[in-house]
């Protein structure tokens, strides 16, 4: 038997909702502006799943492909690249919005700011997004990857030449690491979409870089008639996506937002157990955080997303592998006549819990409490595409990590 899905209504005290602002519509325009000036830019695809939402019993199904983005097969570069933005205005006395690719990649620009050197932790999209932004921009990148990253992974990252290693330690100690460095080098400045007590400016930025992916889908909904989402779900690592995507959402319709459920790996569930406490104060969770949800291994929360969280999401989530497995197999052969979305293993958890919940009268109670039914209009997020082929190869061809 599979490993159960564990979960928690939110029934934590509401804080003053001071870190909401953060995503205002205001500020993720800001950042879609910036985006939207890199010649490599273009709106990623919003899958309309229609065959499976018939199947599932519900009104409407739509997936945000990040395949597609930048050609980076992730959307984690959409964070990186413009906390790079907003820092380079910041040292230069400038606005963001005179931060175009066409004036970071010029010669005035490098006469007048020369050169910094971006340090990060990563799982590889993360990092991947900061080399290639760096390489862009003529800037410097120094990436560390915790014990068990994937060659393939490392190899990408490389590519975009950084300097990248892989240590022997896990993600929130190689975030440790990069920070260490960074403030012992001349120009050096750590760009990670987690927060804590005195780093918080940039954790914030690289959420507004997320909100255009949010921004994007609420945008490519309403082309197809549905002007608000009644359910989005959304994967969290430290939480930084999570509470970009509710953030902007309830932004956007502050009188009426759509239910979240958040989803975290089984074994890196720091928001989940911080929902179970029910007190508000963020949890942390330690280990080697051993996942096929490489993205999703993070036991420390950022706690701006998490001020977000704790006010605004229904239901936290804590999932086994084998729920992702079977979204990744469910969005790569889809139901006939709804298009494939090669999701991978950090990708695919929202298909694979979304599924469950519809299909397995063992989870009946929690598909009551966040009313899913034939009304409902549900988001996913597909953060990543295959960027391990091999790990996708095996779980979607090769059967590992069943349903049974």
């Amino acid at each position: 038997m599979n490993e159960p899905i564990k979960w928690a209504m939110n029934q934590m005290p509401a804080s003053e909702d001071r870190q909401l602002s953060i995503m205002s519509t205001e500020n993720v325009a800001k950042a879609g502006a910036f985006h939207r000036s890199f010649p490599q830019y273009s709106i990623t695809p919003l899958a309309k799943l229609d065959g499976m939402a018939c199947r599932l019993g519900l009104g409407g199904l739509y997936v945000k492909d990040e395949s597609y983005r930048f050609g980076l097969n992730a959307f984690k570069v959409l964070g990186g690249s413009f906390a790079m933005g907003r820092y380079i205005a910041q040292q230069m006395g400038r606005d963001v919005s005179e931060m175009t690719y066409d004036y970071l990649t010029s010669a005035a620009f490098r006469r007048e700011f020369g050169q910094a050197s971006f340090f990060t932790a990563t799982d590889g999209n993360h990092g991947r997004g900061v080399a290639w932004a760096a390489n862009k921009l003529g800037q410097r990148a120094v990436v560390h990857m915790p014990k068990g990253s994937s060659k393939s992974r490392f190899d990408n990252i490389a590519r975009e030449g950084a300097k990248v290693t892989i240590e022997e330690v896990n993600y929130d100690d190689c975030v440790r690491m990069a920070a260490a460095e960074a403030a012992k080098t001349e120009h050096g400045v750590v760009v990670q979409d987690t927060a804590w007590e005195g780093y918080e400016e940039i954790p914030a930025w690289i959420m507004q870089g997320y909100g255009t992916m949010a921004a994007e889908a609420a945008q490519q909904l309403r082309q197809v008639s549905v002007n608000r989402p009644t359910h989005v779900f959304v994967q969290a690592g430290v939480g930084s996506l999570a509470g970009a995507v509710v953030g902007y959402f309830t932004n956007l319709f502050p009188d009426c937002p759509p239910k979240f459920v958040v989803m975290e790996a089984r074994a890196a569930d720091c928001l989940y157990q911080g929902a179970v406490a029910a007190d508000g104060a963020p949890r942390i969770v330690t280990g080697d955080l051993r996942t096929i949800m490489a993205g999703l291994a993070c036991g420390e929360p950022n706690i701006l997303s998490w001020d977000i969280l704790r006010n605004h999401v229904s239901a936290f989530v804590s999932c086994p592998d084998w729920v992702s497995a079977r979204g990744m197999r469910m969005l790569g052969a889809p139901v006939k006549g709804d298009p494939r979305v090669i999701s991978g293993e950090s990708g695919a958890v929202g298909m694979g819990l979304l599924s469950a919940l519809m299909e397995d009268e063992a989870y009946q109670d929690l598909r009551a409490q966040l009313e899913l039914d034939k009304n409902s209009q549900v988001l996913l997020f597909s953060t990543e595409g295959d960027t391990d082929p091999d790990k996708y190869a095996s779980i979607t061809w090769g059967g590992e990590y069943p349903t049974v």
